[in-house]
């Protein structure tokens, strides 16, 4: 049976429902999965909570999603370049539960791992530490924090073969290998479709196994979070 389908409403058909955990990656607005995250919004579906490094910006990205009113919580390290994030969460329309990145990336990858929980010394003595457990390893102190399951992972890929093996572009790689893994069901939008066998092994950074649904992306431009409006002086360096 194939996994690749051929729109991202196909893909969503059956997975979508009100008051599930949607992880997605990207970061920004690059390795952004949008043709998934459209149909997330064309779908109607309601209460969501996001798991994502950031939620886009506005009209863009996970912003879209916003939008619509369709975001109950949103767990994220980052949130400075959504007006209407900002604006939903201080009328308390919207929950969040900020994260450290790393602490971020980190329960990402452990939910994928079947690792329940860890402990961390990030935001020990924060408001971030609020709540969670404490215990003490060689003389330091840490906080318990949970690993992440989403009910289904959203990721961008470069490229994809018939088997949902994937390879990433540069820093669009981001968050998406982490993403990949920790969701129950996990669909990837890809750049190019390739027959099996076409990514060379050691190029797979996401093994098929953890894909359950591929979907070609559409052609589209290539938004630009932050554009340079003026030209680099000579030597400037990169």
């Amino acid at each position: 049976m194939s996994i690749v389908y051929s729109t991202a409403a196909d893909a969503l058909a059956d997975v979508l429902f009100g008051g599930m955990t949607l992880a997605v990656g990207g970061f920004g607005l690059s390795g952004v999965p949008n043709d998934l995250i459209e149909a997330v919004r064309d779908s109607g579906v309601q209460d969501l909570t996001v798991v994502s490094n950031n939620m886009g910006v506005d009209g863009k990205g996970l912003g879209i999603l916003l939008e619509g009113r369709q975001v109950r919580k949103v767990i994220a390290s980052y949130v400075g370049e959504n007006a209407l994030f900002a604006q939903q969460y201080l009328t308390g329309e919207l929950e969040i539960e900020f994260n450290p990145q790393g602490t971020l990336a980190e329960r990402l990858r452990a939910g994928g791992a079947g690792i329940p929980a860890f402990y961390t010394a990030t935001g020990v003595g924060t408001e971030v530490a609020e709540g969670k457990p404490h215990a003490d390893f060689d003389g330091r102190t840490y906080i318990l924090e949970r690993g992440i399951v989403a009910d289904v992972s959203l990721v961008r890929a470069h490229r994809s073969d018939s088997d949902g093996n994937l390879a990433y572009r540069y820093t669009a790689r981001n968050f998406n290998p982490a993403v990949a893994t920790a969701g129950k069901v996990t669909i990837a939008e890809a750049e190019e479709i390739v027959e099996v066998g076409a990514i060379a092994p050691d190029a797979v950074t996401t093994p098929g196994v953890y894909v359950q649904r591929v979907v070609r992306a559409r052609a589209r431009v290539k938004d630009i979070e932050q554009r340079t409006v003026r030209p680099r002086p000579v030597g400037a360096g990169i």
